[in-house]
């Protein structure tokens, strides 16, 4: 899959139907080994109370989504499943 494939999609977490953000405004951390992305980082637009630093690492104002957190990249949409009690 390429970038531009991603671009524009929402990212949605299946755990609470709530929309994170957009690919468009993520970054994407890749492996440059192997090609291979390993987590989407975007801006947080609202708290998010169960993405704390030490549970997903990185800024308080940014939620690390690890690339093992995607369950499906629709046409539209990108599912993650970011669930506290897991």
């Amino acid at each position: 899959m390429r970038l531009s494939q991603l671009l524009g999609k929402r990212i949605i977490n299946i755990f609470d139907g709530e929309i994170l953000g957009l690919v468009g405004d993520a970054d994407l951390v890749v492996n440059p080994a192997s090609g291979l992305i390993e987590e989407i980082i975007i801006p947080r637009r609202t708290e998010y109370p169960f993405s704390e630093r030490r549970r997903f690492g990185g800024d308080r104002h940014l939620l690390h989504i690890p690339w093992d957190k995607v369950c499906k990249v629709g046409s539209e949409v990108i599912v993650v499943d970011i669930n506290p009690d897991a």
